[in-house]
């Protein structure tokens, strides 16, 4: 390649021109770069959810539980600025918390763009993610690969930089400064020796209609993998017929899904009120620039360098509805603000979150969202250099160890039903042991792999529900590993699969017909929601569920329903569940489907929901022949399970 085609190597053009009567024999192995580059883009997000949500549970300090009052939790959360500055602590966390919300949003966004065109998404499982042990393939003390993107010892800022979960400190903030670059300052930092390694050209080389994501090359920047999948959607065939019409499918509209904009009972606003979240328009031409808005919005929060292309794209698919469109408007780069700024119809609405939410995440998220994420962390470099910052590394470096007092306020009234806060503090720092360590890695991954398996769920079956519970609920595991080891967990080993019709996949101590008295649930069987749980016979929770499986209008009895994403949240069953109502719970033999006799039992509101269990657990040993035993005394991981 000549010294000239190399320095242009990498430049994103400011205006598309679309690759013009291209011949209907290359549409088979064009759909696939199509397909290829969908899930490329999904993958990307979704390596970003593992990454910075171990950093935000890094950040030490506590937060309070709303229904506990006077009671703490290791673990900060989201602040508002109000009378005061906030800390150096707070400020980090607040950033990184409203960056990991938009990679959710950036998650969503891609997914619904892949679904329109007919690829089924798939959220980790039987990607590049994926190792052959079913743990996270990407992240690791030695790896320095960003997956589909660049090997980043071939850049000259970045080059000693690890792509491992990590505190949040100067090192990783490196890392996710990498990360989030824009194309220009990205590409300028690739070695010239390297570049050779980057920026394919359209249509790939080599490719057929069997190729996939695993045959893609390496991009260089996100901004490219993004510019090429336009490339690719903007090809028009003999006829003048796009890729992009060619794929789309009107049918597939209404299996995109959309956490931040549809109202329902408990979100009542649109939180992007200028931002498309979907795809709404059946016609091709219509859909497309909706799709490319949706781009546009991803790059703009985060990586950011390609919108002069992004624009050009979009008068483009413009001018195919309307000739009288010129491709030749000026195109600026922003058309509000300087380049680290978002555009402001790219930012969520304050008071939809406010509403919604409450006035700290309205805060943390509106305040951070003005800016990229680049510059959002490029801020944080400083911020975590100041002494007041702390992360749980730092904090047990220091001899810390927890107290009573780290886990309650002046408004705590001693209970009877709860664990104290010394019992609390006690198990946090029993817990610090190997065979916990291996026990808490494995618990990480079966709540990020619950997640990721609902997701996949959801989008294939518009009546699937969306893991929002489970979602928040592995922030609250992610945390406390942080809590008890002050390091990041090792995701890259699988958990093995849970086995079918095996009773020891009951929801929690000493709940096993097949092994009374064991000490908790295998963790094949953990989750965090009814959601995400994976088979029958699993755990319970304070919001009793309705027993679908039958006539009844019962509620399901924890650790006795009767079949998968049924019996409510979070195996193992924390000491803290207690029931938000009364009602009343069938009792059914769930080896044979059969109801016992007596059929029902009644719960109270505010019971313990491990009593409970244990009062379905007993009935179900009697109807057996066998004896429950006497009702264990909760162990450490049961106290140290915040309530949901």
């Amino acid at each position: 390649m000549s010294n000239t085609s190399m320095n242009l190597k990498g430049v994103i053009p400011a205006l598309f021109s679309a690759k013009k009567n291209r011949s209907l024999s290359e549409l088979p192995k064009d759909k696939a770069a199509v397909t290829a580059l969908m899930q490329a883009a999904i993958n990307v997000e979704n390596f970003t959810i593992p990454l910075y949500l171990a950093s935000l549970a890094s950040i030490q300090g506590t937060h309070g539980i709303s229904s506990v009052p006077g009671r703490l939790w290791p673990g900060l959360s989201p602040a508002a600025k109000l009378d005061q500055p906030l800390t150096p602590t707070q400020q980090a966390y607040n950033a990184v918390f409203s960056v990991f919300i938009q990679e959710m949003l950036h998650l969503q966004l891609a997914a619904n763009l892949a679904t329109v065109v007919g690829v089924i998404p798939k959220f980790f499982k039987a990607t590049v993610l994926e190792n052959v042990s079913g743990g996270w393939n990407c992240f690791g003390p030695t790896l320095t690969t960003i997956p589909h993107i660049i090997d980043l010892q071939d850049t000259k800022t970045y080059a000693e930089v690890k792509v491992n979960l990590a505190a949040l400190d100067s090192q990783q903030l490196d890392l996710f400064l990498a990360i989030e670059q824009s194309h220009d300052a990205a590409r300028k930092d690739i070695k010239d020796s390297a570049l050779h390694k980057y920026f394919p050209s359209t249509p790939f080389e080599n490719w057929n209609e069997n190729s996939s994501e695993v045959d893609l090359p390496l991009f260089g920047t996100i901004g490219w993998m993004y510019q090429c999948l336009l490339q690719y959607l903007g090809m028009e065939y003999e006829g003048g017929k796009t890729l992009w019409a060619y794929m789309f499918n009107a049918d597939n509209l209404d299996m995109q899904r959309d956490l931040f904009n549809r109202k329902g009972a408990y979100h009542t606003r649109q939180e992007y009120p200028l931002m498309p979240m979907e795809v709404s328009a059946s016609d091709p031409d219509l859909a497309l620039i909706q799709a490319v808005d949706m781009i546009h919005g991803i790059v703009n929060q985060g990586e950011g360098g390609i919108e002069n292309m992004l624009k050009g794209f979009r008068l483009f698919a413009q001018q195919r509805i309307s000739r009288q469109v010129s491709m030749n408007e000026t195109v600026s780069l922003r058309d509000e603000v300087s380049d680290n700024h978002v555009e402001r119809r790219y930012q969520p609405d304050f008071c939809a979150l406010e509403v919604d939410y409450n006035l700290d995440k309205a805060y943390a998220r509106s305040k951070g969202d003005e800016i990229d994420h680049w510059e959002r962390f490029d801020l944080l470099k400083k911020v975590v250099g100041e002494p007041g910052y702390m992360n749980f590394s730092q904090w047990f470096a220091a001899g810390n160890s927890w107290t009573a007092n780290d886990l309650q306020t002046s408004a705590y009234q001693p209970s009877t039903t709860e664990p104290s806060p010394q019992e609390v503090a006690n198990a946090l720092n029993s817990m610090n042991t190997p065979a916990y360590r291996q026990l808490l890695d494995q618990l990480i991954v079966g709540a990020i792999d619950g997640i990721n398996n609902t997701l996949s769920l959801s989008w294939t079956d518009a009546t699937k529900p969306f893991p929002m519970q489970a979602m928040k609920a592995s922030g609250d595991r992610m945390t406390l590993y942080w809590a008890v080891f002050g390091a990041a967990p090792d995701i890259s080993k699988g958990n093995p699969a849970p086995t079918p019709g095996s009773d020891d996949a009951h929801a929690c101590q000493g709940l096993s017909v097949e092994n009374p008295g064991n000490n908790c649930a295998p963790v094949s069987a953990y989750h965090t929601c009814q959601t995400s749980n994976s088979c029958k016979g699993q755990s319970g929770c304070g919001y009793p569920l309705a027993d679908g499986t039958t006539a009844s209008s019962n509620f399901v009895a924890p650790t006795d329903n009767t079949c998968a994403q049924k019996g409510g949240c979070a195996a193992p069953i924390s000491d803290w569940q207690s029931y938000s109502s009364s009602g009343t719970m069938d009792l059914i033999d769930i080896d044979n489907g059969q109801a016992l006799n007596p059929s029902t039992m009644q719960f109270q509101q505010g019971e313990s929901v491990y009593d409970v269990a244990w009062a379905a657990y007993t009935a179900i040993m009697a109807s057996k022949g066998k004896t429950a035993g006497a009702q264990p005394a909760p162990n450490p991981l049961r106290i140290v399970m915040p309530p949901n």
